[in-house]
């Protein structure tokens, strides 16, 4: 039987059912921001919008970093799973 684990970030409660499964995970913490580092380094920061089973993911409220500098802002952005090296939650996340 899967473990749960629970975190409240602020007024959002997060669920993970199952830790090992990725795409699972990042669909409990839809609505929470994130950040994630594509291959290039280009860096985004949002909040979470949706994510597929190939690890795409939309982000809402974005913004762009290159070099650590604020390069652009968006509404909306999606990256596709392939170009991505990690992605960062908040602190107090159980993971």
């Amino acid at each position: 039987m899967a473990e749960n684990h629970t975190t409240n970030t602020n007024t959002t409660s997060i669920t993970a059912a199952d830790p090992k499964d990725p795409a699972s995970f990042l669909s409990s913490i839809i609505g929470v921001p994130v950040t994630v580092k594509l291959n290039s380094g280009v860096v985004y920061k949002g909040e979470l919008q949706s994510v597929d089973g190939y690890m795409n993911i939309a982000l809402e409220k974005c913004a762009e970093y290159v070099e650590g500098k604020l390069r652009r802002r968006y509404g909306d952005a999606f990256v596709r799973g392939n170009n991505g090296t990690f992605s960062h939650y908040p602190n107090g996340l159980a993971v």
